[in-house]
């Protein structure tokens, strides 16, 4: 599905840079990517077996015949936790770009991998691509008795359960590890369930190392396994005939025969695929080598690529992932690094001709674009609000805080211009934070990298960091707060801007006053954090609210806005606030946009309000109509700090067409308020009315 205007330039460079590099890895093939012809040999690239195995071919049969052009094809994936769910998306954007096909993904996750992956595929609405999902901590019995030395702990070993647990009129099923890139159209391998006899159950690729044959160390015990034995990253499973076979019990008796003997697996479910294939042979067809070109340590993988016309599926198996050594490394690096960066609302194709469900939403979105009207002067605005962004929540690691009944989450946006705010607001807030992030896909592997490398930001566990992919040409910020807000985990939140840094001791009086003020039963209240701003790139921030009032008297520091807009915090009420030792309620007023601390289910920001202007007085209108007190605290404050401006804010100062379009927001904001509260947002109206000053 494809909106209009979408940026395609960024796509037609990573598709550039694609094909470059297929052309150095595939040896500049002709042929490669194109269907060959029927005498052409499937298996012409798969290395001699050694003397003593039997993991090849000894015919070259025919090729395949692909799926039909809408055939669903099953795909199951085995995820859990923050990282893993990343490689996840870099894998499925790999399949998304070459894939001709219907996809029905089937995902064993855990808690937090199912809340990223379905928040993420439900905001990214790819059609003709199924989700299912089923609970990995309900299959953890079933394994969790395996003595087990993998990094991938329990998860390792959840594809042996995979013919019970997924729906028993599955009969066939794609089965891969995260950490592989397709370079290929998978509708290709799953072609290859056609060299399967009548007893085959199992595709495999022989192992690519000399792991199975014991040389690799004095006293190297490794599970047995029939020859070089087989890596499990890509498996193609003929579920029926597994389940028909007794696959559990079967399973199961070759590990606990194993076990007595052996003091654990060391590569999880893939040592047991293997005992089992050296008992029963007759279960295994042999893949091409080029489907699974493995990347570990060890590998003999240059057997493989060196010879085959073309490279398939790359698998990174080994814990150093892209850092591991290889002389080849930078080739196939540069192909994992294209999809990692890779703009995936290019990947939004429609598969034509193929009668697919739309995505949930997708209708309705797409008629909502065809009523625009492109000669509208604001039509960029119309269709902003319609862009549907994708949003991958929890980008990284996060714990979240212990329950604590005044705890306050900071809920804040931004993009990849205010970055360099981040080390500086954790040390000014200590609590946890909810953040929303505007970037491209390549700007979030820049983020994630320097997150890594600060000593500060890597040290937190309890700030989330939320991504929203940019998609369009204004700044959707009530979206991102929206987004960060709906990620808050405690029963409280500060609505603050990245610009700004709150007081050191801001979160510990917050929760204070909270308690105080006895928030917690049916007073609704939106607590006021009174704002100010310097305009020195450098200074000393007061460390109390006396130390405040000094800069603020010498000229230092200014009531935030006032010479730009000072009705935006004038109903603060700065005077009463110098002497004031409680809080104390003010009224609202036209204009009126604090930074307040309310309730985690708060009234949502208004989405329709993007690029600058009236993004967050229509909030506090909002909080108003529900009827929330504004009560100023004492000693509280946050300082703005000075950077350049934005291109929005640019924008909104130079074009009066920019600002009648927010304008023509706010008269559609009104109206709703009126449909919605009726008399009561009178107020409201003549209070627009009013005459307004310069912004």
């Amino acid at each position: 599905m494809l909106l209009r205007g979408r940026p395609r330039a960024l796509g037609a460079a990573a598709l550039l840079l694609l094909l470059l590099i297929g052309f150095f890895l595939f040896g500049g093939d002709p042929d490669y990517g194109r269907p060959r012809s029927r005498g052409a040999a499937a298996f012409d690239g798969d290395p001699p077996a050694d003397p003593g195995g039997h993991n090849s071919s000894d015919c070259i049969p025919p090729p395949p015949l692909p799926p039909p052009k809408c055939e669903l094809l099953q795909v199951a994936i085995v995820c859990a936790g923050h990282n893993s769910s990343r490689d996840v998306i870099t894998l499925v954007k790999s399949l998304l770009f070459y894939r001709k096909n219907p996809l029905h993904l089937h995902l064993v996750t855990d808690a937090v991998a199912r809340n990223i992956l379905e928040t993420l595929f439900h905001t990214w609405m790819v059609p003709a691509v199924q989700i299912s999902f089923y609970d990995a901590d309900e299959l953890k019995p079933q394994v969790s008795w395996i003595p087990n030395k993998h990094y991938s702990g329990l998860y390792g070993l959840m594809k042996l359960v995979l013919p019970s647990a997924l729906p028993p009129d599955l009969a066939r099923v794609i089965v891969l590890d995260t950490d592989v890139t397709f370079a290929s159209n998978i509708a290709e391998l799953w072609a290859l369930f056609a060299h399967f006899s009548d007893k085959q159950a199992i595709g495999l690729v022989e192992n690519q190392s000399d792991w199975y044959l014991g040389n690799l160390w004095k006293n190297h015990r490794p599970w047995p396994a029939l020859g070089r034995g087989f890596n499990t990253g890509v498996i193609l499973l003929q579920l029926d005939r597994l389940r028909q076979a007794g696959w559990e019990q079967m399973w199961k008796l070759t590990a606990k025969r194993e076990l007595l003997t052996l003091p654990a697996t060391s590569l999880a479910d893939q040592d047991i695929f293997n005992a089992i294939i050296k008992e029963h042979p007759w279960l295994v067809q042999p893949l091409p080598c080029m489907w699974n070109v493995q990347l570990s340590d060890h590998t003999l993988a240059e057997r493989c690529y060196s010879e085959a016309s073309d490279l398939k599926v790359i698998h990174w198996n080994s814990p150093k992932k892209l850092h591991v050594k290889n002389k080849h490394v930078e080739s196939f690096r540069n192909l994992y690094l294209t999809f990692l960066e890779y703009n995936g609302n290019l990947l939004r194709r429609e598969l034509f001709g193929c009668p697919c469900p739309p995505p949930p939403g997708a209708e309705q979105l797409q008629q909502a674009l065809a009523q625009l009207e492109e000669q509208d002067a604001c039509f960029e605005f119309r269709q902003q609000q319609l862009a549907m962004h994708r949003v991958h929540i929890t980008f990284l690691p996060h714990k979240p805080p212990p329950p604590q009944p005044h705890d306050v989450t900071l809920v804040a946006q931004l993009s990849m211009e205010r970055l360099q705010m981040l080390e500086a607001l954790c040390r000014h807030w200590p609590g946890p934070m909810s953040l929303a992030l505007y970037l491209t896909d390549a700007e979030a592997q820049q983020f994630l990298r320097f997150v890594e490398t600060s000593a500060v930001l890597s040290a937190r566990q309890d700030v989330a960091y939320h991504v929203v992919y940019r998609e369009g040409s204004l700044y959707p910020i009530n979206q991102l707060r929206n987004v960060a807000l709906a990620q808050a985990l405690t029963p409280y939140v500060f609505l603050s801007d990245i610009d700004f840094l709150p007081a050191y001791s801001l979160y510990s009086s917050l929760r204070a006053s909270i308690e105080q003020l006895e928030l917690g039963g049916k007073r609704k209240a939106a607590l006021v954090v009174p704002a100010f701003e310097t305009l020195h790139y450098r200074f000393s921030f007061p460390s109390s609210k006396a130390e405040l009032l000094t800069l603020l008297d010498a000229g230092s520091l200014y009531t935030f806005r006032y010479h730009e807009w000072p009705q935006g915090h004038a109903p603060t009420d700065y005077a009463r606030w110098r002497e004031a030792q409680a809080p104390y309620r003010v009224q609202w007023a036209a204009d009126y946009e604090p930074y307040v601390v309310v309730p985690r289910d708060c009234p949502r920001y208004d989405p329709r309000f993007v690029g600058f202007g009236w993004n967050k007085v229509a909030h506090i209108i909002e909080l108003d109509a529900q009827e929330y007190e504004l009560l100023v605290l004492p000693e509280a404050f946050t300082i703005h700090l000075p950077h350049a401006p934005s291109l929005d804010i640019i924008r909104f100062r130079s074009n009066p067409t920019y600002r009648d379009c927010v304008q023509a927001l706010k008269d559609d904001f009104h109206q709703d308020l009126s449909r919605h509260y009726g008399a009561a947002a009178l107020k409201y109206l003549t209070a627009l009315q009013q005459p307004r000053g310069p912004v």
